[in-house]
């Protein structure tokens, strides 16, 4: 059976984020053998009084049919972003209403908010104890309010496990192909980004926001040594050979990189090296010591390393959960 999506749809909500569950688990399918090309989430809204209008932040409403007690079908509950939370803003508490609906919600059901969606998380208690972030504009409010929370007003998002917390709006992209990459696999994963035309990976670490003046038409930018390095991953890349492509200074480019990505040149590469890696071990049956120079990390020891501290999991790990034929033992 699909793993099945529940989006609760509050009144004040942003229709953009409303629709990127569907957008992005919705179109998210098997691969085969295993899967047959079917879809692999069920993606179900539901308001806390349905069915019924539900007012957005726009200049419409929308109808919603599946009433609260749909959250307790849920495998996953997404929360988008609401501009009209009343006490769960501004006294950190659920109304009766929203307390009444998360009721319906099983132990153990991934909890997942989209944007200030965390505010409804904190006030249901999920969040007590746990990082979590949301949009960098609400997050000196959000800690005030919920002390509990270990807030991170800098990361794209944040990965806890069985709760999930997102920035604002495209960060809320971010975070759900993040999700069917831990569910299913890079592979999956790209194809859904390359359909909705985003890019597949931004890494929940990178800084949500980065404050700098729009640059002049005539700066240069760091792009071609970008692409001159995907080029050539397996080979070793060194800071300069990276502003040489630029023709910059290595301080140049450094600072120049980070105010474009938001990460370092260094940080940049072991992501795109961790990216690769796992392509390779999904799509692939070299041997761990070949995906580990494939991917320019040189040594399996280096990679077992990288993609543990990434991902959590050994590239052996990876490759049984995401691959069903697999060429060598690890």
């Amino acid at each position: 059976m699909p793993h099945r999506i529940v989006v609760l749809a509050l009144d004040g909500l942003l229709p953009f984020e409303l629709g990127i569950p569907q957008r992005i688990f919705g179109r998210s399918i098997g691969s085969e053998p295993l899967n047959g090309g079917r879809k692999l989430y069920e993606v179900v809204t539901c308001s806390i009084r349905a069915p019924g209008p539900v007012h957005t932040d726009a200049d419409f409403t929308i109808t919603v049919e599946h009433g609260p007690e749909a959250l307790a079908t849920a495998d996953t509950v997404v929360i988008p972003a609401s501009y009209a939370l009343g006490p769960v803003y501004t006294e950190g508490r659920l109304t009766d209403e929203l307390a009444a609906a998360f009721a319906h919600i099983r132990p153990g059901t991934r909890m997942v908010s989209i944007c200030t969606g965390s505010y409804v998380l904190a006030a249901a208690g999920y969040l007590d104890g746990r990082p979590a972030t949301t949009h960098w504009t609400s997050a000196e409010h959000f800690q005030k309010l919920f002390p509990a929370v270990r807030v991170d007003p800098d990361v794209l998002f944040i990965d806890d496990g069985d709760v999930l917390t997102s920035a604002g709006v495209a960060a809320g992209i971010d975070l759900c192909l993040h999700i069917v990459r831990r569910d299913h696999g890079t592979a999956v994963a790209n194809d859904v980004a390359r359909r909705t035309v985003v890019p597949p990976h931004r890494d929940g670490g990178q800084a949500q926001y980065i404050q700098r003046p729009v640059p002049d038409a005539q700066t240069a930018g760091t792009t071609t040594a970008r692409a001159w390095a995907l080029g050539r991953l397996e080979r070793p890349i060194l800071l300069r050979d990276l502003a040489q492509q630029e023709s910059m200074s290595v301080r140049t480019f450094t600072r120049r990189f980070r105010e474009e990505v938001g990460i370092s040149p260094v940080q940049w590469l072991t992501q795109q090296r961790v990216e690769r890696a796992r392509q390779l071990l999904e799509s692939t049956d070299l041997s761990i010591d070949q995906v580990a120079r494939d991917a320019g990390f040189g040594t399996p020891t280096s990679l077992r390393q990288h993609l543990q501290a990434a991902l959590g999991v050994s590239p052996t790990m990876y490759r049984r959960t995401f691959r069903t034929t697999v060429g060598d033992s690890g």
